[in-house]
Parts: C-alpha cells; sequence; structure tokens
C-alpha cells in the first residue's frame, strides 16, 4: 500500500506541469484530476492548452459550457468523487493544475461563505473598474488584513468576494478558512522555472496558440452567446480578444494583454506554489524523462523513509 493518498503536481501557467503529469501518469498507468478552473469548460481547448493527446483519462475537464457556474466548492465536491472513483481501482490519482485555490480547498476544506450576491458584487465591480482595484484592496486591509496579506492588490476576483462576504456577514474572509491539517496525505511537487525561461515559454505559448486558431475558438464563442462570460475576470486569453472582434484594438495589442495578464498571474501562482514547501521540480535542467524520473525516484525514497520509519 502507498503511506500517500494523492500525487500533486502544480505550478505556474506555461511551466510544462500538464505534460510532465501526462508522461507521469502512463508511466505509472493512473489518471489524473484537473486543478483548473477554466479547463473544465467545453468548446476552449486552444486557449486553455488542454492536453488532448494525453494519453490517459481526465477528469474535470470539458464537464460545462461556458457560461455554466462552477466555483471552489463544486470542485471540491466533484475532485473528491473522481479522487475516490480512481483510488477504487488501485491507482494513485495525480493532481495537476495551477488554480492554487482549488489545491487549497480539496486539501484543508472550505467553511462555509454566504452564497454569491450577485448585485453586490456587480456594484463592486463596478467600482474596482472606476476607482482600480488597488482602491478596493485598501479596503480590504483595513478590515480584514489577514486575508489581505495572502492575495495580490490586483487580484481583483479575490478582493471583490472578500469584501462581498464581508458585507453580507459582516465577518472577514478570513474567518472562514481556518485551515488544519490536510484531509488527503500527500506528496506536492511544484515545476519550477527561471522567470526568463517561464516568460519566453509564456509568449512563445500565446503565440502558438494564435497560430493553431485561438481566434476562430474566440470568435466561435462569442457567435454562441458567451460573450459575458469570456469577459469574466478569470479568462486570461480570451478576454483580452473581445476588444479585437468589436474593433476597438488591434490584433497586436491584443496579444500583448494576453502575455501581459499572463504574467502577471503566473507571478501569483509562483507565490503560492513556492510558499507550500513542496518538493522543487526544476524543468530547466531537466528533459521531460528526467522530471518523470526525479518524481519517481523521490516517491519511492519517501516510501521506503516512511516504511523504515513505522519498523
Amino acid at each position: 500500500m502507498n503511506p500517500y493518498d494523492l500525487l500533486l503536481i502544480g505550478g505556474p501557467t506555461g511551466s510544462g506541469k500538464s505534460e510532465l503529469a501526462c508522461a507521469l501518469a502512463k508511466k505509472i498507468d493512473t489518471e489524473i484530476v484537473s486543478v483548473d478552473s477554466m479547463a473544465v469548460y467545453k468548446h476552449m481547448d486552444i486557449g486553455t492548452a488542454k492536453q488532448k493527446n494525453c494519453g490517459v483519462k481526465q477528469h474535470l475537464v470539458d464537464i460545462l459550457e461556458p457560461g455554466e457556474y462552477f466555483d471552489a466548492k463544486i470542485f471540491e465536491e466533484l475532485a473528491i468523487k473522481a479522487i475516490e472513483d480512481i483510488k477504487s481501482r488501485g491507482k494513485v490519482p495525480i493532481l495537476c493544475g495551477g488554480t492554487y485555490l482549488y489545491f487549497q480547498v480539496l486539501l484543508y476544506g472550505l467553511a462555509y461563505t454566504p452564497d454569491p450576491d450577485w448585485s453586490l458584487r456587480k456594484r463592486l465591480y463596478y467600482v474596482a473598474e472606476k476607482k482600480g482595484s488597488a482602491y478596493l484592496y485598501q479596503k480590504l486591509k483595513t478590515i480584514d488584513p489577514l486575508y489581505a496579506k495572502k492575495i495580490h492588490p490586483k487580484d481583483t476576483r479575490r478582493i471583490v468576494r472578500a469584501l462581498e462576504v464581508f458585507l453580507q456577514t459582516g465577518k472577514p474572509f478570513s474567518y472562514f478558512h481556518r485551515w488544519q491539517s490536510p484531509r488527503f496525505s500527500f506528496l506536492g511537487f511544484y515545476i519550477k522555472r527561471s522567470w526568463e525561461s517561464l516568460a519566453k515559454r509564456i509568449e512563445q505559448r500565446v503565440k502558438r496558440m494564435v497560430e493553431e486558431g485561438l481566434l476562430d475558438e474566440v470568435k466561435s464563442l462569442l457567435e454562441m452567446g458567451f460573450e459575458k462570460f469570456l469577459t469574466s475576470q478569470q479568462a486570461i486569453g480570451y478576454k483580452e480578444l473581445v476588444p479585437y472582434f468589436k474593433g476597438e484594438i488591434t490584433l497586436e495589442n491584443a496579444i500583448k494583454r494576453i502575455i501581459k495578464n499572463t504574467k502577471e498571474y503566473a507571478k501569483r501562482q509562483i507565490r503560492w506554489f513556492r510558499k507550500q514547501g513542496w518538493i522543487e521540480v526544476d524543468m530547466d535542467r531537466m528533459t521531460l524523462q528526467e522530471g518523470v524520473d526525479f518524481i519517481l525516484k523521490v516517491s519511492s525514497e519517501t516510501v521506503q523513509n516512511l516504511k523504515a520509519g513505522l519498523n
């Protein structure tokens, strides 16, 4: 029996974590649970860089139509079901992605918070649009300095949600997040790259997405009536192209915006994963196969060490 329930592979966008997870899953004959807030949506393949040729089963990919509601609570419920399904067949699930809130919720749970107040949230987003996310962030620092320290001043989505909950309950958002021990035993691996390397990979990936048909993908989604969804804060790689199709900006500027927003998001991911103390996999210094071998070696050594400690 394995002394751990899960293998986790996380890292910033563009780091190569999905390719590594697919190669590892094939090597050990297991399945992957996606930890990606956008990969759950159908018709969004290019902009989310889905691994369509992964070669193993991937759970929580292409399960919703764009515009359908999905959040951390729903992810938690579906991910646990997928994990139990995979484990029932004698396999160790690999969870791979970059949506760090989802990792946190899966491992430590999410305390009850009020249901979304869409009217209030809309008003807060309006304030953010007019006065900037920094303005709302200062408000958050006043009422909830603990949670404010955990998020970036430009992370509008989380700032708005925290303020929304406070205005609904009178309690700071951090009140609902009292993390204890993880519910699963796990080995976590963090895909590390130098910023110079990652920035270059992001630039190349965005350009490759455009070459592979990202514009056609966005145009098709707009024709299906998903403009409101595409312009949401989380839809990086899509929301920046909507103004281009409206004739408001050039394609060149739209691409620059995608690259800029992707890099900013990657920095937030890096900060979170670095704090977790997961085992670093330096993919600037390893080939894909070497990365797989490294994870297997560390996993095996961990198992042996744990067994030795029980004797």
